[in-house]
């Protein structure tokens, strides 16, 4: 039996890293959540469950509850407690269980702390790139001449404002 394989995502880190999301977030970071979760949803497709964490600790209301979006698992993290923490304790827990863990993040502690535990990382900047080069393998025209859609263009349009309220710590 092989191990299941996680991919753990530092969703600010990322979205600060390069386009379409730092562009993206300028104008709408609801937006910009839900293009980063669509996007990671997208690249695991199958391979990965997938966990995107966003840093929730100066928000009172944040109370770490994990949600599901597309498929991908959704934390804020919880008031006084920084998304770095949330994400090597994930990554602990998984490795620990003897799964294959991929943490996304260009943050040098976060990458120190869970490379010292059995996790492969990935930068910020790599999983863009390897999300922009699917985009492009994957939004080609279909046989009938029609432009394919992309995930973020057929992820349902409440999804921004759920992000939105989970980042507020609403329910």
């Amino acid at each position: 039996m092989s191990a299941h394989r996680f991919l753990i995502v530092d969703g600010y880190n990322v979205m600060n890293a390069g386009e379409p999301y730092v562009s993206l977030a300028a104008e709408d970071l609801d937006a910009a959540r839900a293009r980063l979760v669509s996007d990671v949803a997208a690249y695991a497709h199958g391979e990965h469950a997938a966990l995107v964490v966003f840093d929730g600790a100066k928000n009172p209301h944040s109370d770490g509850a994990p949600h599901v979006i597309a498929g991908v698992e959704v934390i804020f993290s919880p008031y006084l407690t920084d998304a770095d923490s949330v994400i090597e304790q994930a990554a602990s827990i998984r490795r620990s269980a003897g799964h294959e863990v991929t943490v996304v993040t260009s943050d040098a502690q976060t990458q120190w702390a869970v490379m010292g535990a059995g996790v492969t990382r990935m930068s910020s900047a790599e999983l863009i790139a390897e999300i922009a080069g699917e985009r492009a393998e994957h939004s080609d025209y279909t046989p009938s001449g029609n432009r394919r859609s992309t995930i973020s263009e057929r992820v349902d349009r409440g999804v921004s404002e759920v992000l939105a309220r989970w980042a507020r710590g609403e329910p």
